[in-house]
């Protein structure tokens, strides 16, 4: 299951987390709506090595997404410790999200 992520999550969840993994979103991006449903099955057969988020890039994560240059959505980022370890953009089918996890967890 997806969690909310609001900026202040960053300090107090994603810096002391082993793995961390954000989808960043905007409510009129179809292809962020598309994503979802997928991130969501991904975040259940992951659950024991990672924690997923969902967040706005125009609401609760504003800040978090222009820190991380986030130019176009949806965008996936993988962190360790806070650290950013990896990268997806755009709309992909479930075998290639799922390509992009094995990789970097």
């Amino acid at each position: 299951m997806l969690i909310d992520f609001k900026d202040e999550d960053f300090d107090s969840k994603i810096k002391n987390e082993d793995v961390s993994v954000i989808q960043f979103s905007a409510s009129w991006c179809g292809p962020c709506k598309a994503l979802k449903p997928v991130m969501d099955k991904l975040s259940d057969e992951y659950r024991d090595k990672a924690n997923f988020y969902i967040t706005d890039i125009e609401d609760a994560g504003i800040n978090t997404g222009s820190a991380a240059g986030i130019r176009g959505v949806p965008t996936v980022i993988i962190y360790k410790k806070g650290q950013e370890v990896s990268r997806k953009v755009g709309g992909v089918p479930e075998s290639h999200m799922k390509e992009f996890l094995d990789e970097n967890i």
